[in-house]
């Protein structure tokens, strides 16, 4: 029989881990479709990573994937269908067959319903009107399925009424729709969240709902729990296992704004769906309100098999912004010149996502310190004439910990494609069916100058500038550089990884043209307290670099805009 691997979101709270483990168990108890796996695609474990290997390795090529969510939003759209793509990836020849979300259908209703009598504790429906709480979404589609459970909560039930609410990024909010509905007439009311298990988020509705009873006391104001692990559920996970082998996907996509233009969205129109952010998820542990995040009883669609994931971009935002990685992604982030201030707004991000961080010598170091204990620094240095990492290895630890399904940020000093490798190591993860995210940084090569007080381009002084390796000396048989065409050159010229070769590269660059005098400035530690900026001129450079005991890392600016310093 096909296999079934239960896909959630994943969460932070232990009861919900617990919940959801629960709900796996219940299913494969049944032993009405086979083996059974669960497993979440981030914060969670056991990760979707380990389910699918351990079906895999009981001959399973072929799966029905369900989505554990209750809505058509950007979960089952587009987070956990990139995921799948990914063990795709990882396994050749994997297919796989996507469920649809789980509601609206009648089983849940009834077991919210039974929530709701359980909260009401004897007390008749008719004198209740419900709150129904979902998530929330930027998708609007998402957001009317919340509607249309409340509506077809409320139909036969004999409640006053239910009215839709939300606990994050849509309107009305908890304590707006409480309000609401005091204004309707309500004076006995139930908070009924449109959750599957307990979570952080479930927390902050019953947070709110007991914040706004305690401002109105001539309230009953009740909380119903969430769903959670039950035999209706089980069914429901059951029947949409069968929907998926029979092909029968019935989803509805008439409403969907990456299908139809809506108010507002139509900017989204023929777009996939990608892996997005959402501000309750985790940046930094905690989600945008402070605090950590429950999403796998919150929302989610598919349309059809296989067909959101895999964009190798990282999850973004609706202004575009990556601000998280991926179970299973690597992300090449340049930190800047050093200090740790001058990393990225989006490298921070990630970097604080992160469960590896793979770190060069000249990373930031306080970053590093202020990673969560958790986290795994591998240290990939590479110390001038010392003990160096070989980049074979480097590439391996990243494939190798994106590949048990860890977030891995690989750390670079500057900017990663500026003389960083970073490009080795994008194709070395693409090689291995690997995405990456690139979050360009601030070069030393301009912030460096900068930070001494030169400009490394001015009106009137210079008009090009020219950033060169000096790894390798102008003798060198490697070279590529034309040292003869900078000899001739009037612009900026710096240097980088030159401290052993500045002396035979001045004697090069005055045989081709250059003046004696030219101004130069040596700057190393850039950004740092012990920062030195040292000037001098081009045929007394070689000489100053031994007599002052220059270090990596250092550069050097060759031009007239060293003059304009200061």
């Amino acid at each position: 029989m096909t296999a079934l691997v239960i896909v959630g979101h994943g969460t932070r709270s232990a009861a919900g881990v617990d919940q959801f483990a629960g709900l796996v168990d219940r299913v494969r108890r049944r032993n009405a479709v086979g083996e059974v796996e669960g497993g979440f695609i981030e914060l969670s474990r056991p990760p979707l990573t380990d389910a699918v290997a351990t079906l895999v390795g009981r001959g399973h090529r072929a799966l029905v994937a369900l989505p554990l969510v209750l809505t058509a939003a950007g979960h089952g759209k587009g987070d956990i269908p990139a995921a799948l793509a990914r063990e795709q990836h990882r396994h050749p020849g994997l297919s796989y067959r996507y469920g649809r979300p789980l509601g609206p259908h009648p089983l849940l209703h009834t077991a919210l319903a039974e929530r709701i009598d359980t909260a009401l504790a004897g007390a008749d429906r008719a004198g209740t009107w419900v709150a129904l709480i979902g998530r929330g979404s930027t998708d609007p589609d998402g957001n009317a399925e919340v509607a249309k459970v409340a509506r077809l909560l409320w139909e036969g039930r004999g409640y006053a009424g239910v009215e839709p609410g939300f606990v994050s990024l849509a309107e009305p909010s908890v304590p707006a729709v409480l309000e609401r509905l005091r204004r309707l007439g309500g004076r006995r009311i139930v908070v009924a969240p449109y959750f599957l298990f307990a979570g952080v988020l479930p927390d902050r509705i019953v947070a709110q709902a007991r914040a706004y009873a305690a401002a109105h006391p001539e309230l009953d104001v009740r909380v119903a729990d969430p769903i959670g692990d039950c035999d209706a559920l089980a069914d429901l996970v059951l029947e949409r296992h069968a929907e998926a082998l029979r092909g029968d996907i019935r989803m509805n996509c008439d409403t969907c704004a990456y299908r139809v233009s809506l108010p507002g969205f139509a900017d989204k129109v023929g777009r996939p769906q990608t892996p997005h952010d959402h501000p309750d998820d985790p940046v930094d542990g905690h989600d945008h309100h402070g605090h950590d995040h429950q999403g796998h009883g919150g929302h989610g669609h598919g349309h059809g098999h296989q067909g959101h994931g895999g964009h190798g971009h990282g999850r973004r935002g609706p202004d575009g912004r990556g601000v998280e990685l991926g179970p299973g992604q690597v992300a090449v982030v340049g930190g800047g010149p050093g200090p740790d201030d001058l990393i990225t707004v989006r490298g921070r991000a990630l970097l604080d996502a992160a469960d590896v961080v793979v770190a060069d010598r000249l990373a930031p170091r306080g970053l590093l310190a202020g990673l969560r204990p958790e986290v795994l620094v591998v240290d990939a240095g590479k110390v001038p004439r010392g003990p160096s990492v070989g980049q074979d290895t480097i590439n391996e630890a990243l494939v190798g910990h994106a590949r048990a399904g860890r977030r891995v940020v690989r750390l670079k000093g500057g900017d990663p494609y500026l003389f960083g490798r970073g490009h080795e190591e994008v194709l070395a993860c693409a090689a291995a069916g690997i995405e990456t995210v690139l979050v360009p940084g601030v070069s030393s090569a301009v912030a460096g100058p900068a930070l001494a007080g030169v400009p490394v381009t001015h009106r009137g002084v210079a008009h090009d500038v020219t950033i060169v390796s000096g790894h390798l000396p102008p003798d060198h048989p490697d070279s590529l550089v034309d040292w003869a065409a900078l000899g001739h050159a009037r612009g900026t010229l710096v240097l980088l990884m030159a401290v052993d070769t500045v002396d035979r590269i001045a004697k090069a660059l005055i045989g081709h043209g250059r003046a004696p005098d030219t101004p130069v400035l040596v700057v190393q530690d850039a950004g740092h307290p012990r920062q030195r900026a040292l000037p001098t001129r081009l045929d007394e450079v070689g000489a100053l670099t031994v007599r002052e005991e220059v270090r990596p890392p250092a550069l050097f600016v060759v031009g007239a805009v060293v003059g304009l310093r200061g």
